[in-house]
């Protein structure tokens, strides 16, 4: 089997040849190690200033050569892809006020993490913040047909069209898509999540917004020629929910429901990335879309119990912890493997992954022995006597 086919195979609840493999996000420090060469792919602070210093150019060039050939190197079946930066993209620069300090031109505070070296917000400057309001959100529901919605062959889809163009004939192609979680607002965070119980008919007006955004995306993005979208929105912690259940059903289903919905009129697979404890709204989950991704071992999601409480219903896209990639040895990776394999994978309507990314201090030899585990075990009809 074509990889591509594997991954349909796998969607479809069908046996492939061998597991599918695929991830919804990579780190820079993995296509170095991989590839032996520097890149700007999620690159974080290096991306930044790259763009900063007008290097737009070269950035989405490594983007179109790096991502790619990770993908060939590692022999996965799923091309992960999504907007760049636009031609002629030049941010303006933040203000440096110490190492790894730096503030933007609204006057927001964002340092650099010691953990992913990205840029992260610190401290918004919220003086001008204007909270919406139901009149105010229904304003801009009623303006939504006359929003510019762009085309195919605008220059922030070039990573897109490259990878339709060199790998679709071979490789499952995913855009990763905007998404709906929980629809807060406010000045602060805690502020946001308050309201959820505070002002609950502006939140609705909010979910209303994004959802039919959402909804009016999906033509454009089976234009760009992809197999499938990965919507990412977080619902759950590592402890539960982010919300009740009651609200995810109330405010949130409804327009996931709908975007999964014009997003198979226009044939498109939707797989859906979300991280943490998702078992209070697991069967809603399953009931919309055709995989599941960042299974959240560490939260709860144990993969053998969802196999068999909602695997004839949803492709289970994960196995592999987050954090024993980064934390743990080759060991670890095989006892994932192993469990997962077991599992999961019997019957199709599984694919390996991590239970989150391959992330910043993610170890070359785990991904390798991912990879060995998957070439070595990974052959259908699966048989765990094989796995030494």
């Amino acid at each position: 089997m074509l990889p591509r086919e594997r991954v349909f195979a796998a969607l479809e609840h069908r046996e492939p040849d061998r597991i599918p493999w695929g991830e919804h996000s990579i780190d820079y420090n993995v296509y170095e190690d991989i590839l032996g060469r520097e890149t700007f792919v999620q690159a974080k602070m290096k991306q930044t200033r790259a763009l900063w210093d007008g290097r737009r150019d070269e950035v989405v060039a490594s983007y179109k050569r790096d991502r790619l050939d990770l993908i060939r190197a590692l022999e996965m079946d799923i091309v992960f892809v999504s907007a760049v930066p636009p031609a002629d993209y030049r941010p303006e620069p933040m203000t440096r006020l110490d190492e790894g300090v730096y503030r933007n031109a609204e006057g927001s505070i964002y340092h650099v993490s010691t953990t992913t070296h990205d840029l992260r917000i610190y401290k918004r400057n919220t003086d001008g913040y204007v909270e919406p309001t139901v009149e105010s959100l229904q304003e801009r529901i009623d303006a939504i047909d006359d929003e510019p919605l762009g085309n195919p062959g605008d220059s922030k889809w070039d990573l897109v069209r490259h990878a339709v163009t060199e790998m679709k004939d071979t490789h499952f192609i995913m855009l990763m898509s905007d998404d709906l979680a929980f629809p807060t607002f406010g000045r602060t965070e805690e502020e946001g999540w308050m309201n959820l119980i505070l002002q609950p008919e502006v939140c609705r007006k909010v979910a209303e917004l994004k959802g039919r955004r959402l909804v009016r995306q999906v033509p454009l993005q089976a234009a760009l020629g992809v197999d499938g979208i990965a919507p990412c929105g977080d619902l759950g912690s590592s402890t539960g929910l982010m919300a009740s259940p009651e609200i995810y059903r109330e405010m949130v289903y409804p327009w996931h429901k709908a975007h999964v919905a014009e997003a198979r009129k226009h044939g498109l697979k939707v797989l859906k990335h979300c991280c943490g404890h998702t078992w209070p709204v697991i069967d809603e989950l399953a009931e919309i879309y055709d995989a599941y991704e960042g299974i959240q071992g560490s939260a709860g999601m144990d993969i053998a119990r969802l196999k068999r409480t909602v695997g004839d219903r949803i492709c289970l896209w994960g196995g592999i912890w987050h954090e024993h990639i980064i934390m743990g040895d080759q060991q670890d990776i095989r006892n994932d493997a192993r469990y997962a394999f077991t599992h999961a994978a019997p019957g199709g309507g599984y694919i390996m992954g991590s239970t989150h990314s391959l992330a910043v201090g993610a170890k070359k030899a785990n991904i390798l022995e991912m990879k060995h585990c998957r070439d070595e075990w990974g052959s259908y009809p699966i048989d765990p006597e094989t796995f030494a």
